[in-house]
């Protein structure tokens, strides 16, 4: 650990030399907190990066009327949709259109910010765990301990556990809960905006008709 800590600036080395002994201190529990918390930022992570690099932005009414209208201005993911669904020259053909790349593009999305959110929930009730633990090893401390030096130690030990792993779970918790909302409000945006992009696309295919 001393050799890792050597490499870093000592801003950073002096951070993680913190984060390493409040993750002893925490116990076991602290190792699935950090786990959890790896998992869910990975989740999110990718939930943004993919929805931002897959060109899923919502664009104004008038602009998809205007694609409707004519379809060679249509432009980025949701202009490629709406030109596909307008040259299947078929109302339920053009639906299927919108179904099938709601199914292959957000699909995954809401998988994976299902299991952030299980992340979200999971993170308080292993901090919970972690209280349980430390005040089960501070009573077992006061119960075979003669309250001498070492007895008051271990006290301290079971109650500086506790505590850390229900910060900690609530430090996860809270972030997450916000970022999940966030990324869960973005796409659920972006479903609607599909929704009434469909409809425009189905009432101008029956308008030409």
């Amino acid at each position: 650990m001393s050799g890792m800590l050597n490499t870093l600036p000592p801003g950073a080395a002096a951070f993680v030399e913190r984060a390493w002994e409040i993750t002893l201190a925490g116990g076991n529990a602290m190792w699935a907190i950090w786990l959890v918390a790896f998992l869910m930022c990975a989740l999110g992570a990718n939930v943004w990066i993919g929805m931002t690099g897959s060109g899923m932005r919502r664009r104004s009414r008038r602009a998809v009327e205007r694609w409707v209208k004519d379809p060679s201005r249509a432009r980025g993911a949701v202009g490629r949709l709406v030109k596909d669904a307008l040259g299947s020259r078929c109302r339920d053909a053009a639906a299927l259109t919108f179904a099938e790349y709601k199914a292959d593009a957000l699909e995954p999305f809401e998988r994976q910010l299902k299991i952030m959110k299980l992340c979200v929930g999971v993170a308080p009730l292993l901090g919970l765990f972690g209280t349980v633990t430390g005040m089960l090893a501070t009573f077992a401390a006061l119960a075979s301990g003669s309250g001498g030096e070492q007895t008051m130690g271990d006290i301290a030990k079971g109650i500086s556990e506790a505590l850390i792993t229900t910060e900690a779970g609530l430090v996860v918790a809270l972030p997450g809960l916000f970022f999940h909302y966030y990324l869960s409000r973005k796409l659920r945006g972006y479903q609607n905006f599909l929704d009434d992009a469909e409809s425009l696309c189905l009432k101008g295919m029956r308008s030409a008709a």
